[in-house]
């Protein structure tokens, strides 16, 4: 079966600093595309979709820069900052054809996404040259996905992380997440969960609600590595995605290791 990644991170402070990190976040300082090529060859993943881990120029620039070198980095997310007045697509880089597409990183805005400028004119954007929204959102905000959507029917809108991250799956999210499914442009990340903390069955649950909500057409797989990685090696994120899976058939699980991904992140966009 083969796989893509549809969400990883590169980094290196030291060349380009990351605002966010901290020593005590037990990161490395050093998220390395050699290093994320072992892990896939070791894993048997095919490739992976880098997405910027900031929103500085500079690091847009290193990171298209690395994956136009690297094997298996051929295709970027670039992040998109909320500025007023910003052009829509606006990074300050070339884009070239292996950016897939931006992210808008907007947990802490409001609830409806109404304050984060430019979204509209962004999806707009995006839409027409092909290339997918992506969200970086809270369970409050997700169905505010789904209203996006509906207001750009073509523009392909990516939740990450199922709008959940490592949070605790309560009925507030799962009542949220039905929503942001119920508009057909909005797909999502089976990523970033933490799987492997929450034991068996509450994983099964996370993920059989995903397969009803979105079916496997509109999830791909992701492994947020390194973040994911703190604790747990590389195959062990994939284990305990594979462990967490429903029973899927031939074409479900093709769609959601690799052709959901490859269908919203389409290259020479």
């Amino acid at each position: 079966m083969r796989i893509v990644d549809a969400h990883v991170h590169v980094w290196d402070v030291d060349a380009v600093p990351i605002p966010w990190f901290r020593d005590d976040l037990d990161l490395p300082g050093h998220a390395s595309a050699v290093g994320l090529g072992r892990e896939l060859t070791a894993a048997g993943v095919a490739s992976a979709i880098a997405v910027q881990a900031a929103d500085s120029v500079a690091e847009a620039e290193w990171l298209t820069a690395t994956a136009a070198r690297d094997p298996f980095l051929r295709r970027v997310v670039l992040q998109y900052s909320p500025a007023p007045g910003r052009a829509a697509g606006a990074t300050g880089v070339a884009v070239t054809p292996a950016v897939v597409g931006m992210r808008a990183a907007v947990p802490q805005f409001a609830a409806d996404l109404s304050d984060v400028d430019g979204l509209d004119a962004l999806a707009d954007h995006l839409g027409a040259t092909g290339r997918a929204l992506e969200l970086l959102i809270r369970p409050e905000q997700l169905p505010a996905a789904a209203t996006l959507s509906r207001r750009h029917p073509g523009t392909a809108i990516v939740v990450c992380h199922l709008g959940l991250g490592a949070r605790t799956a309560d009925g507030t999210w799962r009542a949220a997440l039905d929503e942001a499914a119920s508009a057909p442009g909005v797909s999502a990340k089976v990523s970033g969960l933490d799987l492997s903390a929450r034991g068996a069955e509450e994983s099964r649950g996370l993920l059989r609600l995903a397969f009803d909500l979105f079916g496997a057409e509109r999830l791909a797989f992701g492994s947020d590595w390194p973040m994911s990685t703190r604790s747990i090696g590389y195959a062990d994120v994939l284990a305990a995605t594979r462990a967490a899976l429903p029973r899927l058939s031939g074409a479900e699980e093709r769609a959601f290791w690799s052709a959901t991904a490859d269908r919203l992140y389409p290259t020479g966009a």
